[in-house]
């Protein structure tokens, strides 16, 4: 499928103005320089009551101007609105469901192995890509099969506003298990921010691609994985993928977040054959603090220092309390 014009499309919503309503990427010509098709790049969208930001999800990955893009949104079973959203745009996608799926990693899954592109990534429904991504990646690096592309990612919040641009700095399976030293490293966070990565569809099928049972770090063990299969990773600068900050993000969770990423951290190392022992010990043991500094942060209980499976079932029972009122709140007439 080749981009549709900003024309092409439904008109965006009263009000909304700029990337991606009334903007879009300059297109590239139907053919390279040489003649050739543009390498087919596959794009992936797991939804599931996104109601607010899905639109711009999908108007900001139709408008790259790729000559060649599949784009597949697995949604499931949203029941606010964004259905509808999805149909809209129907014409334009090579492919679309809504129903109740195995989660996330399982949508990623899913779409990954339906499509054929050389290339590929996915962008949440509440994230987009820049304008020009992939017109950008195209004319200045190109899309060499064994290298994963990372770019830089446009931190916005919920209005779509600016608030930072990150660039990663992991370069080797050790470095991205060193939590505290490089990808959460004060005052210059090392991290790879997911929207602004572009890999190898089939190096991430070959590895297994997401694990389902990972809901909160399924991408840093992708990125893992890549590591261990021997990937190249090339950083590009170029602004490549917006990540929406917002209140109703699973990764708002500070203390769930940061023991989904260390225990996959300590997973990946135990798994991993390109360090020595004496540094596998090293590396255990500074997550091992880390945690233990994180945990202690991570709550007036905690702080306290009760005992952490009495902290932890005490939590439990106000988020079933706070879940429970909500559900049985009545609106202020």
């Amino acid at each position: 499928m080749r981009c549709p014009a900003l024309a092409d499309l439904p008109a965006p919503p009263p009000g909304k103005t700029g990337w991606p309503w009334t903007e879009e990427s300059a297109p590239l010509p139907p053919l390279t320089p040489d003649g050739q098709p543009w390498p087919r790049i596959t794009v992936v969208t797991p939804s599931f009551n996104q109601g607010d930001f899905v639109e711009a999800t999908i108007r900001s990955i139709l408008l790259q101007g790729y000559p060649d893009l599949e784009y597949f949104v697995l949604d499931g079973g949203s029941k606010d609105g964004s259905v509808e959203t999805i149909r809209r745009y129907a014409p334009w996608i090579t492919d679309w469901v809504s129903e109740p799926d195995g989660g996330q990693s399982s949508a990623i899954n899913r779409g990954l192995g339906r499509g054929s592109g050389l290339h590929a990534t996915w962008i949440n429904s509440d994230d987009m890509l820049c304008p020009d991504a992939l017109v950008t990646q195209a004319s200045r690096f190109g899309f060499h099969p064994d290298t994963v592309y990372v770019g830089q990612c446009v931190y916005i919040d919920a209005a779509a506003r600016v608030i930072t641009t990150h660039c990663g700095r992991v370069h080797s399976l050790e470095d991205l298990v060193r939590i505290p030293s490089v990808w959460r490293a004060a005052g210059h966070q090392g991290h790879i921010v997911q929207p602004e990565v572009l890999f190898p569809r089939q190096l991430a099928l070959d590895v297994g691609g997401l694990d389902p049972a990972n809901h909160r770090t399924m991408d840093y063990e992708l990125w893992g994985k890549f590591f261990m299969a021997g990937a190249k990773v090339q950083y590009t600068a170029i602004p490549f993928g917006m990540f929406r900050v917002h209140a109703a993000q699973k990764t708002h969770d500070g203390w769930k977040q940061t023991q989904s990423l260390l225990d996959t951290a300590t997973r990946l190392v135990a798994r991993a054959t390109s360090v020595t022992e004496e540094t596998r010990r090293t590396i255990l043991e500074d997550l091992r603090v880390y945690e233990a500094v994180c945990w202690a942060r991570s709550g007036r209980l905690a702080r306290l220092g009760l005992p952490r499976p009495l902290v932890t079932r005490l939590r439990q029972w106000r988020t079933a309390v706070e879940t429970r009122m909500a559900r049985t709140r009545k609106p202020i007439a």
